[in-house]
């Protein structure tokens, strides 16, 4: 926001462009290209609905309105006209507000064949570009990953600076039928390949691997990219894997060896059947142990998150999953791991020192959303696995 500020009130005649931004504000080669990179157009909508977000919340009173209007990337101001009575936002109480919601998976999980159309084409393109972009780059020279802070290099250690390159996995859940007859999830024991299969990639997870790249970038290594339908055994069995999408829709997680103590499960019965939660397999006296979605209309809707570190099948290697009930917890939970203090918060409870070794532990995160956008997360549980 601070770099498109600038350039609008600055240079107002010169019209701002998706590759403009990528090179002097996202740090991106002079090799960029909008077609095949979409991280302008996925950072201007995550900040379109933190700024609508901040004027319903803190800035409610704020007297000059900020925004990034759709189709352009310049700034504009809008002078607020105060209403004689400023009401601020209704909450719910009482028995209406306990009344159960549509859960958030039917948002984000059941889509529109055209919009599932839409996103497998923008997966195909930023999986393209951060392959063909990482590959084009030389390879990286000692010092490099001095850019990182340390906690960063702490937590990805493993990722950075193994003898081969890692793999990240992210989740292309395979639906069938048409936008005629409605799409559901393929099931074998149902149907069969001859039926229209769709392939949807939400887009929390695409921009948890432009988070991942970031990283990546800045310490000077490198990763490949597999869409869950790709990655075999093989790849288990040799790589340090990072796995971005819930196992629900990553079908290769639940072949191997996975998490102990939190895992992702269907709701068998109720209003919310097929819907999708994190169940403790361990909780403690008195807590529930299951972990769900709640969404309020017109209010702040909340997900959960599983981050987890384990050795990978072969245990010279590791493997990190990250993972949210939707495809929005997915990329909080990313956003979680890339960023500097909420790393060194997680290092702190796990007691583990800026440098030393990490040790496997899992997770959970409760996200507040707010027009389809992470806002904030807080880690409401986290154990370690190393006994």
């Amino acid at each position: 926001m601070q770099y498109l500020a600038d350039r609008t009130l600055n240079s107002p005649t010169n019209h701002l462009k998706e590759y403009q931004i990528a090179v002097e504000a996202l740090g991106r080669a002079p090799d960029f290209d909008p077609q095949l990179d979409a991280s302008v157009r996925v950072q201007a909508a995550r900040l379109r609905g933190k700024l609508a977000r901040y004027y319903k919340l803190v800035g409610i009173h704020d007297p000059i309105l900020v925004d990034v209007p759709k189709g352009s990337y310049a700034l504009s101001f809008e002078r607020r006209t105060p209403s004689p009575n400023p009401q601020p936002p209704a909450v719910e109480t009482g028995p209406a507000a306990l009344e159960p919601k549509a859960p958030p998976w039917m948002q984000y999980r059941i889509v529109p064949a055209l919009a599932i159309l839409a996103v497998t084409f923008l997966a195909g393109g930023i999986a393209m570009y951060v392959i063909n972009h990482r590959t084009a780059q030389p390879a990286a020279k000692p010092g490099a990953a001095d850019r990182l802070p340390v906690a960063l290099q702490t937590f990805w250690g493993p990722f950075l600076h193994g003898p081969e390159k890692p793999i990240v996995v992210y989740s292309n859940a395979i639906f069938v039928g048409s936008a005629e007859t409605g799409l559901r999830y393929f099931e074998p024991s149902r149907d069969n390949r001859d039926q229209m299969i769709q392939h949807y990639t939400g887009v929390g997870e695409l921009a948890g691997v432009l988070d991942l790249d970031r990283v990546f970038q800045k310490s000077g290594a490198q990763f490949r990219i597999k869409r869950g339908g790709l990655f075999t055994f093989d790849d288990a069995r040799s790589n340090n894997l990072i796995f971005v999408g819930s196992p629900m829709e990553n079908l290769t997680l639940r072949q191997i060896p996975s998490t102990q103590e939190f895992v992702f499960q269907r709701v068998a019965t109720g209003e919310n059947r097929g819907g999708e939660v994190i169940a403790d397999l361990h909780p403690r006296p008195g807590e529930s142990g299951i972990y769900s979605p709640t969404s309020k209309a017109g209010g702040e809707d909340v997900d959960y998150a599983l981050i987890a570190l384990m050795p990978g099948l072969d245990r010279s290697k590791s493997t990190i999953i990250l993972a949210g009930v939707t495809t929005i917890g997915t990329q909080a939970a990313v956003d979680y791991v890339s960023n500097q203090s909420n790393v060194e918060e997680l290092l702190k409870r796990l007691n583990v020192a800026s440098g030393s070794e990490m040790k496997p532990f899992e997770a959970v995160l409760r996200v507040k959303v707010a027009s389809d956008v992470p806002m904030e997360s807080q880690l409401v549980d986290l154990r370690r696995t190393d006994h």
